[in-house]
């Protein structure tokens, strides 16, 4: 149980919030906007953590989202507002007679007005096994976590009911690794929200991405001892699973009021301003049954919440009078949306779109002249606008002909999307996820001076929670600031693309892609090939997001990536061999002579990273040159390469009277574990033995400087033009600690950094707080980091030298022209 404690209270009416969720905290929001000071108010919450964005979810599951980005309402916030919140300790009682809730740990807390937002809970089929270990709902962050736990293991997974939910948990569960099988008793999925030809057109898109979608599925039995091995059908088809979710559907939780005496029948009934059948407690959210509808989407949520808010704060309100709904799909290239009743039949008439070219259908039901509900599939854009005019009754009769064309196209429109928002009515939605209408953001807009997205995003929370409607709200922008609004520009990787960087990287993982191909093509690649900026950047990071399973295109390499040598003015190429830590041995000195001797190589020179530079390399001599050495047991330095390049050290404790750690013996171990790995740009390290700091590692990517009792981690340094000290990121007391946080921050540095981005602008881009709280902070994120860059490096640490050299690997780079021509 926890406690978020609120500031010393004044003598106010006491409300008492049962469930610290989306609707009850939308109420109270909503509450304090009216009459911030009427109320004192206290929350229960079941879950043990503040309250966040349920429908995000999905994107969560899939590692679009971190749990960060999901909260609504952060512990700051209901300090700030005066709310004593108990997360953790769902209320058990109502007593009614005195007016006092008893919460799981015995708390009683009294109350003038109680409001109930005790949600719904997840359908369970009650076939055999479904108890089993493995066998889990999809309704908050624990199930997540138990999905990912899964996840991680890999193998089979089975989704029972595809649904909205079920088939954002499929494709979370399928991005992943698993193999995923959705079973869905009706003949289409998401038959609720979608007409046979949209379902059909999504299940070919999941088939697609790998999910196997099995229709008129109907479960006989979950199979297995003590934990789940399989589902088997009615008909006899077994499906293999290690793990079973079942999405079937959800059914208001309304337990604690009916224990209490308040009238329940399907759900907790209430009237228009959200009162039950005791004037004294009031009801939200999926819990209710408000004139014999119960809902489970956000939007209704939503509109109670400002009927009650206007209620309970004496507002003249004509109260809740039902929602008109409609469904988008949170799936990352997957575009679905539904409204209203498109069942067709009686005096309905359709309006159908087909693109079969751009995978786009569009089915809109009128009848008597207006829109009775609308199906899209493939493009969406124009969702919103559908039911904006199907819930304000507009009757489109001379809109007809080109009603499946959109907005822009609607009667001889500009096309104008400026025109178009301006044009939409203050109550137009314009954020589902968190109930935002037009009215609201314009509002915030003029009366605070808001002049960005991210502005509007922290005033409105519109655009916040999926991001699908961020174009009509910086379209709202634009319209309502005029001439004095800039948008903010997303700078893309190159002309190629209009995605930038962190987009990429995001939908790689999202989208499951794992070739240059299929990122082209799922991103919608203005040209056919790429370009020289492009294909070095998705070459890293498919490289760096697939580890073992994406193989290295060499051809999208800069030149001295492709020959593993640095080229020079002259047109020979440099040779830098590694040297563990700085160190070498008479072997590899002779080594080293030999080569010059034998290759006539004009200049041998010392670099500053402590290695030996043979400059003036024939480029046909180069696979001669790592043979030799290769020989003396020298690999490459990679001091070509977007990756480590060297680990200075000084003598330390080995050999200096002031050095209080072994110096030299660290930075072996610590490139002998990084040598190899690809980065977004160049990694330097250094280790000193003491706080002199004779190896500078304080202008060093990663550097560490010994004390007395033990290590300074210092990050974010550079050298060169523009010089950087390091951020201290934290001290460590043993060598291990050394390791695991190097990995762990050179991990994070490749999974979040953009190409060509050195890790001093990374850092002081995100932050050394961001950095701080993934590698320090969070034990268990450390060592998942730490984790995968040890796998990605069984794969790394190969000698390119070596390949070449002796496996003829990429000979035709080290071919002369003239014997090309020759042969």
């Amino acid at each position: 149980m926890n406690h978020v404690t609120a500031a010393l209270r004044t003598a106010k009416a006491r409300l008492v919030v049962i469930g610290n969720g989306m609707a009850g905290m939308r109420t109270v929001e909503e509450i304090l906007n009216r009459a911030p000071d009427k109320y004192d108010i206290t929350v229960f919450g079941a879950e043990p953590r503040v309250n966040y964005n349920r429908i995000m979810l999905s994107p969560l599951l899939s590692g679009e989202k971190d749990f960060d980005e999901i909260v609504i309402n952060t512990p700051e916030w209901y300090t700030e507002n005066n709310i004593h919140l108990y997360s953790g300790d769902p209320v058990v009682k109502i007593d009614r007679d005195r007016k006092v809730v008893i919460s799981k740990s015995g708390t009683e807390t009294e109350y003038d007005q109680l409001l109930l937002a005790t949600g719904s809970d997840p359908i369970i089929i009650p076939v055999p096994g479904h108890k089993l270990d493995g066998v889990v709902t999809f309704r908050d962050v624990d199930d997540v976590d138990t999905m990912l736990g899964a996840a991680a293991k890999g193998g089979p997974a089975v989704v029972i009911g595809g649904g909205l939910l079920g088939l954002e948990g499929a494709v979370g569960l399928q991005s992943r690794g698993m193999d995923v099988t959705v079973l869905h008793l009706a003949g289409h999925v998401m038959e609720r929200q979608l007409d046979p030809s949209a379902g059909y057109l999504l299940a070919q898109e999941l088939e697609r991405r790998g999910i196997t979608v099995i229709t008129e599925a109907d479960t006989a039995e979950i199979v297995g001892s003590e934990k789940v091995t399989g589902v088997r059908l009615k008909d006899g088809r077994m499906i293999p699973a290690d793990l079973v979710v079942m999405a079937v559907g959800i059914r208001p939780n309304g337990r604690l009021a009916a224990d209490a005496g308040v009238a329940v029948e399907r759900g907790i009934v209430v009237d228009d301003v959200m009162t039950t059948s005791d004037p004294a407690i009031f009801a939200v959210g999926e819990c209710v049954q408000h004139r014999g509808q119960c809902y489970g989407l956000v939007a209704p949520l939503f509109e109670m919440a400002k009927s009650l808010a206007d209620h309970m704060a004496e507002i003249d309100t004509d109260g809740y009078t039902g929602s008109v709904t409609s469904t988008k799909l949170k799936v990352t290239g997957v575009d679905v949306f539904s409204a209203g009743d498109f069942s067709g039949g009686g005096e309905t008439e359709e309006i159908v779109f087909r693109d079969a070219g751009r995978g786009v259908y569009k089915r809109i039901v009128l009848e008597e002249g207006k829109i009775k509900g609308a199906v899209l599939y493939g493009d969406t854009s124009d969702g919103g606008w559908y039911f904006q005019l199907m819930k304000d009754g507009e009757d489109v009769t001379e809109l007809r002909d080109t009603l499946a064309f959109g907005q822009a196209f609607a009667g001889g429109s500009s096309g104008n999307p400026l025109d178009a928002v301006a044009a939409l009515p203050d109550d137009a939605e314009i954020c589902g996820c968190n109930g935002v209408c037009k009215g609201s953001i314009v509002a915030a807009i003029n009366e605070k001076s808001l002049t960005t997205l991210d502005e509007v995003k922290g005033h409105t929370k519109a655009s916040a929670s999926c991001g699908s409607c961020s174009g009509l709200v910086e379209n709202l922008l634009a319209a309502t600031l005029g001439g004095d609004y800039q948008a903010a520009t997303v700078k893309p990787i190159c002309t190629c693309t209009d995605h930038d960087h962190d987009s990429v990287r995001r939908l790689i993982i999202a989208k499951n892609l794992k070739s240059m191909p299929a990122v082209m093509q799922e991103l919608e690649w203005k040209s056919s090939d790429g370009c020289h900026v492009c294909r070095p950047a998705l070459n890293y990071y498919l490289l760096a997001t697939w580890p073992g399973e994406y193989v290295d295109h060499g051809a999208s390499r800069f030149i001295n990536e492709r020959v593993h040598a640095n080229i020079q003015k002259d047109g020979t190429y440099s040779v830098i061999p590694r040297m563990w830590g700085g160190l070498t041995n008479p072997r590899e000195l002779r080594a080293i002579a030999d080569v010059a001797d034998k290759f006539e190589i004009p200049t041998v020179k010392v670099t500053g990273g402590q290695r030996i530079d043979l400059l003036g390399v024939k480029k046909e001599d180069l696979p001669a040159v790592w043979a030799d050495l290769n020989a003396a047991g020298m690999v490459s330095g990679h001091a070509y390469g977007k990756s480590l390049r060297t680990v200075k050290s000084c003598v330390g404790q080995e050999w200096c009277r002031f050095g209080t750690q072994m110096s030299m013996g660290m930075a072996v171990e610590l490139e002998k574990m990084t040598w190899g790995s690809w980065m977004p740009h160049k990694f330097k390290m250094a280790v000193s033995g003491c706080p002199r700091n004779c190896a500078e590692a304080t202008i060093k990517d990663f550097g560490v400087v010994a004390t007395d009792g033990g290590w300074d981690l210092h990050v974010g340094g550079n050298g060169g033009i523009h010089v950087r000290a390091t951020d201290l990121l934290c001290k460590v007391t043993s060598d291990d600690e050394v390791k695991e946080y190097c990995g762990a921050f050179i991990q994070l540095y490749r999974e979040e950094a953009r190409y060509l981005e050195r890790t001093a602008p990374w850092i002081e881009r995100v932050g050394l707080k961001h950095v701080q709280e993934r590698v320090v902070d969070d034990e268990a994120n450390r060592k998942a980091l730490f984790e995968r860059f040890m796998i990605s490096q069984k794969t790394a640490q190969i000698d390119p030298w070596a390949e070449r050299a002796s496996e003829g690997v990429d000979a035709h780079e080290f071919t002369p022209l003239s014997m090309v021509a020759a042969e």
